[in-house]
């Protein structure tokens, strides 16, 4: 599901507060291990996008998981937003 929600926001497809939504559900898939592996760095990166569109949670969530993260791991999850964001 993930996937296909993620391949509709990469191509523009979806609206302001949808996006912030998939977004943020991707930070949730990452964080909980839902259908992968708990990736720390992967959901703090979605996230923060999600914050960054507009969703309060999102914020919310980065900063109680950012608090269980080495500060490398926190650069490179920074660093992958952003790159993310420049790109899309």
């Amino acid at each position: 599901m993930a996937r296909f929600d993620l391949q509709n926001l990469e191509n523009g497809h979806i609206g302001g507060a949808a996006q912030a939504d998939i977004l943020f559900e991707m930070g949730i898939m990452y964080a909980t291990g839902r259908d992968c592996a708990v990736d720390l760095v992967a959901a703090h990166k979605w996230f923060n996008i999600a914050a960054i569109k507009g969703c309060d949670r999102a914020a919310e969530l980065r900063a109680e998981i950012m608090a269980t993260m080495s500060k490398g791991d926190i650069a490179t999850a920074l660093r992958e937003a952003r790159e993310w964001m420049t790109s899309h």
